[in-house]
């Protein structure tokens, strides 16, 4: 059995930022709404998973910003034109027969490691939507990363798919580490979209040729390096280190708002139909009224 975790916020953004323009009659925009929807449907016919919910940050967690006040702290407020979109959105998600959820001042990365390990324990396997560098560090046998990035499409079947799924070995690939070492890794280059400083002139080419020396940030931290200088800079950013570890390191123990056992995907037709007429998203209407019909569910 598959568990499908969707980073809301991600395809959000990737939807309102790809999609430029699109309003209907009303002048009401609907870009993001309509990215989202078709990106989330396609996920459902491309997986077919038995369980799917959509997770959405809300806030940041006291343990992250009391360590580093400036986490995340020059991120921009959501564009009014993608803020109108969210509660209509949302419905949508709805009526496809996908759940949403998130946790007061919690990001969604935490709760969807959070689901991810509670799928586990009852042998549910897990694939998560998302760009996220962060949740490379969940990926095992499984569980899977759902990526659209064109990075990540190379490869002529998943070209043709639309989709790739990255386990251990194409992490392993696409970092240079294993998913187990994705934390040390991030921790010496930082995450500037985060806020988080890494060790000055430290790449990802660089940290993964060190992780893959020593093994761990620990190890390195622990050994002499063969230049002087570098050996004297690792040193001296020893602490910032070991807290950007912490600072990355997802949190799997949260409460669950949802259980997985109530997350099974039922669409409610007549009225995604009827919505999606309203948003004028005709063309997707028809799709999902030929989909009702394979149902034996009609419309009209």
């Amino acid at each position: 059995m598959n568990l499908l975790l969707v980073d809301g916020h991600y395809y959000l953004y990737r939807s309102f930022f790809a999609i430029r323009g699109l309003k209907n009659s009303r002048g009401e925009p609907t870009n993001a709404i309509y990215g989202f929807i078709k990106a989330l449907h396609k996920m459902l016919i491309d997986l077919k998973p038995d369980f799917a919910l959509v997770v959405w940050d809300a806030g940041l967690p006291e343990r992250r910003t009391a360590l580093q006040p400036s986490y995340k702290e020059h991120r921009e407020e959501m564009p009014e034109e993608l803020k109108m979109q969210e509660a209509p959105l949302r419905r949508l998600i709805t009526l496809l027969g996908v759940q949403h959820t998130s946790s007061p001042q919690e990001e969604a990365d935490d709760l969807i490691a959070s689901y991810v390990l509670a799928a586990r324990s009852k042998g549910i396997a897990s694939l998560v939507a998302t760009n996220d560098k962060d949740i490379m560090q969940l990926v095992d046998a499984e569980v899977k990363i759902y990526s659209v990035s064109k990075k990540d499409l190379l490869q002529k079947d998943a070209q043709q798919a639309g989709y790739a799924l990255l386990g251990p070995r194409e992490v392993k690939q696409k970092w240079g580490v294993l998913p187990s070492q994705i934390v040390d890794l991030l921790a010496l280059t930082g995450d500037s979209a985060d806020n988080i400083a890494g060790l000055p002139g430290v790449g990802k080419k660089t940290a993964a040729k060190w992780i893959e020396k020593f093994g761990s940030l620990e190890k390195l931290l622990e050994s002499a390096h063969e230049d002087p200088k570098i050996d004297v800079k690792i040193k001296h950013a020893h602490a910032q280190l070991l807290e950007n570890r912490k600072m990355i390191q997802l949190h799997v123990d949260l409460p669950l708002p949802l259980p997985i056992e109530t997350l099974e995907i039922s669409p409610n037709y007549p009225a995604l139909f009827q919505e999606l007429e309203n948003l004028e998203f005709r063309s997707f209407a028809r799709d999902i009224e030929q989909e009702a019909k394979r149902w034996g569910i009609l419309l009209q």
